[in-house]
């Protein structure tokens, strides 16, 4: 009985020890983030992380558990093989798990969820485009080490040959070790508290990537897998009416006079050209204070419209693309665009354009099923969808598909050739300036400045042969980013992380000049309508930032957090730790409870979709 016992013992305790050790090769992995953190924090780090760690020991020593039992009564080496099989799924699912996390966590600044399995899933060629020959060499090495030092160990606690009991043995050992087995269940849980076990338990620090570091990826990766469509029952701060008191005003009244919007353009029904560009921030422009590598989108922006305070709502593609043309904002939780039953439901700017005659169309260089894009393109009511597919195989050279100077010389291909009299919408998703950063261009040493610099050239040399076409006179262009900006890295000022620039520029803009209210992606879809006389309510969360009677905010959100910021103050909301991030302001703590609240109604509008 003994025997078996310790064997139980030493599975929980090596899965424990395996878990405690990650945690400074994570932080040595990423040494570049934590230089400035002392060793106390690196004990306090595997200290408050044991927790998960506990926990998820606690779920996988479970089966081992059983499979002790059922040796009592039988010797058969079928137990045996069970657990080796069972030793080596284990070992590849938490390699696979922790080699992913690392390698992301920098890009991403949190630790995994199950975002990766969908965009996989969607397209493996494109959910792998960024990693780089040495990323896959040093990964596959890391990998090949971590399982086989996970399945040895299990291995020699588990698989060998057991001692035969008699009746009387057989009769306590089973007792002992199903108490014991059972047992399990009070680290899994998180003891007897009511609140069962978290992410928000190893919280322990104001500084967000000590609190990353305590967390187990493993437990992270399978609570978010667990936790995906539950929209009814996340984020629950209020009660149903309080909520609604502290989100009333947040979003824009359906009876607001649309005369009293400041008009910005000579026409209403320009030619929309919509250029939406991979990763872009304000850290790469002087027109916000800093070193130019975009000297073309610089040179732009005297003579357009400059949004100086616009946010990125999210942090990937395809959550950015909801919010730009949905004007929807992106759950922290999970990625809309993977619900197509729930996308086909949501307005979409194309679609309100179509129906006033526009022909929207959508040209992306790289595979438009990635992230389930092209269903919800089509939802959204573009009639045309020209992608990777589309361009010869000659020009698609990048990872990603075909660049973008043979993006944009297909889209002035098809501008020149357009007859008719009806306008158009034309949204351009750029790819190049993403990771691997691979471009047919040299002027950077830095590779991810060279990329953004070779984007920003296709952007000016687009720019300029949209002006010799007659249309240029009834032309509004609008630049945004997708997402938060791949530049600088690491940055861990979250709110500095999301602030993108937006552009409007064309001969249907009125006259240059800056719009210095806080904003973020989801109010393009209103602010334009607006502006074209078009109604615009069925966008819930959308506002016409021109109209001096709507609040200007800006929300924005990642796997983890929240943010909400305005002239009057700013508050960032940590939802694994249930803490606050920052609050600063005479209306700081005002905004953490309408931040909530938005959330919170988000989630509410989510499960009636």
């Amino acid at each position: 009985m003994l025997t078996r016992i310790l064997r139980l013992a030493s599975c929980y305790l090596a899965f424990v020890i395996l878990f405690v050790l990650q945690k400074p090769l994570f932080m040595a992995f990423h040494i570049h983030l934590y230089s400035d953190v002392n060793w106390v924090d690196w004990l306090r780090i595997m200290w408050h992380g044991l927790p998960l760690d506990l926990s998820l020991a606690g779920y996988l020593t479970a089966l081992p558990g059983l499979m002790l039992i059922a040796s009592v009564w039988t010797q058969s080496r079928v137990l045996i093989y069970f657990l080796k099989a069972y030793s080596v799924l284990v070992a590849v699912l938490m390699a696979s798990i922790f080699v992913v996390d690392v390698g992301l966590y920098e890009a991403w600044q949190f630790r995994l969820d199950a975002t990766p399995v969908f965009y996989f899933m969607s397209s493996p060629a494109d959910a792998i485009a960024s990693i780089t020959a040495r990323q896959w060499v040093m990964g596959g090495m890391f990998f090949c080490i971590y399982v086989a030092i996970l399945y040895k160990c299990q291995s020699l606690i588990m698989c060998r040959p057991l001692p035969q009991l008699r009746m009387k043995q057989k009769i306590t050992s089973s007792v002992v070790l199903l108490l014991l087995t059972g047992a399990l269940f009070i680290p899994i849980r998180g003891g007897f508290s009511v609140s069962t076990m978290n992410l928000s338990r190893v919280y322990f620090s104001a500084v967000p990537k000590l609190n990353h570091a305590a967390i187990n990826p493993i437990f992270s990766f399978m609570y978010s897998v667990t936790h995906q469509q539950n929209f009814d029952e996340q984020f629950r701060f209020f009660a149903s009416d309080e909520a609604d008191k502290h989100f009333e005003g947040l979003t824009q009244s359906t009876i607001l006079q649309p005369d009293s919007t400041l008009q910005v353009l000579t026409t209403n029904r320009p030619n929309v050209v919509f250029i939406i560009l991979e990763s872009f921030s304000t850290h790469l422009m002087s027109s916000f204070g800093n070193v130019s590598y975009t000297p073309e989108l610089d040179s732009l922006t005297t003579e357009g419209i400059l949004f100086t305070k616009m946010y990125a709502n999210s942090f990937r593609t395809d959550r950015g693309l909801v919010s730009i043309i949905s004007g929807y904002p992106a759950p922290p939780t999970t990625s809309l665009m993977k619900y197509a039953d729930k996308t086909e439901k949501l307005p979409a700017i194309s679609a309100s354009l179509k129906e006033v005659g526009y022909v929207p169309t959508y040209y992306y260089g790289g595979d438009a099923n990635f992230t389930n894009m092209q269903s919800y393109l089509i939802s959204a009511g573009f009639e045309k969808i020209v992608s990777e597919d589309d361009f010869p195989r000659s020009q698609r050279e990048s990872k990603w598909g075909a660049y973008d100077h043979a993006l944009f010389q297909r889209v002035m291909s098809d501008l020149r050739s357009q007859t008719g009299n009806k306008p158009t919408a034309t949204f351009i998703q750029t790819s190049s300036s993403h990771e691997p950063f691979e471009v047919p261009f040299h002027r950077h040493e830095n590779e991810r400045l060279n990329a953004f610099a070779y984007t920003d050239s296709c952007v000016g040399a687009f720019v300029r042969e949209l002006k010799t076409l007659p249309t240029w006179k009834n032309t509004l262009v609008i630049l945004v980013p997708d997402h938060w900006g791949a530049y600088p890295r690491p940055l861990e000022d979250t709110e500095a992380r999301h602030t993108i620039p937006m552009l409007w520029i064309g001969g249907a803009v009125k006259q240059p000049m800056r719009v210095d209210v806080y904003s973020s992606q989801i109010d393009i879809v209103a602010t334009l309508l607006a502006q074209m006389g078009l109604p615009h309510g069925n966008f819930t969360f959308s506002k016409n930032l021109f109209h001096p009677n709507v609040r200007k905010f800006a929300f924005f959100t990642e796997g983890s957090l929240f943010g909400m910021i305005t002239e009057q103050g700013k508050a960032i909301y940590n939802l694994e730790g249930n803490t606050v991030q920052v609050q600063e302001g005479p209306q700081g703590h005002q905004l953490l409870m309408q931040g909530k609240a938005y959330l919170q109604k988000l989630y509410d509008h989510l499960e009636g979709l």
